[in-house]
């Protein structure tokens, strides 16, 4: 079975900084890429970062470039969004996310919350 499980959010000032972390099980991790989700109060889901199995390439969301950087450790199961100069409009659920092949796996999502 497989499973997500985010940690790491949390109430933060603006242009502050939070790591997001998934543990990931029930899959071979390596084999898949990985990506993180968000969703705003009345927003729709968007992507907000992809990493290919081997980390060989990264795709992110204009909005958050060059303040996110997404990880992974195939070793650990473990995927990671470092999230830098955060905005209010970062304010979100934060979701780990896996397409194994035409089914889409998600996290129970962490809340992240940048406010004064």
């Amino acid at each position: 079975q497989v499973q997500l499980v985010e940690s790491g959010g949390g109430l933060v000032q603006p242009g502050g900084s939070l790591r997001l972390s998934c543990a990931a099980s029930g899959f071979t991790f390596s084999m898949y890429p990985m990506n993180w989700y968000r969703q705003g109060p009345g927003k729709e889901r968007e992507l907000v970062a992809t990493i290919t199995n081997t980390a060989s390439s990264t795709y992110y969301a204009d909005s958050v470039k060059g303040r996110f950087t997404i990880s992974r450790d195939n070793a650990k199961n473990m995927l990671y969004l470092q999230m830098n100069r955060l905005e209010p409009e970062d304010t979100a659920v934060y979701y780990c996310n896996v397409k194994r092949f035409w089914v889409d796996y998600w996290g129970q999502g962490t809340q992240v919350t940048v406010s004064s």
